[in-house]
């Protein structure tokens, strides 16, 4: 039996985002088959970028891409679903 998919947004802040935006838009886009659509705000005067990502997938796939985002140097990532239906 599959999984369930979710949706869910997953709200990512970079500090110092020159020195870990490469690999987060390497991990973002190795899970681009969940993701559905990408908002980044970069806030220079704090040196912060903010990004939101609309994912669509199982829960393990959002986790996945959660974690390992929140595992890079200087970047916290949080994932918020919808309840399963």
């Amino acid at each position: 039996m599959s999984e369930d998919k979710r949706l869910g947004v997953i709200a990512i802040i970079l500090e110092n985002p020159h020195d870990s935006q490469a690999k987060v838009n390497g991990y973002i886009s190795e899970a681009s088959t969940i993701v559905v659509g990408r908002m980044g705000i970069p806030y220079r005067e704090k040196n912060v970028g903010v990004l939101a990502l609309i994912v669509d997938g199982t829960e393990n796939e959002i986790n996945s891409l959660t974690g390992r985002l929140g595992n890079i140097a200087g970047v916290s990532a949080r994932a918020t679903l919808t309840k399963k239906l």
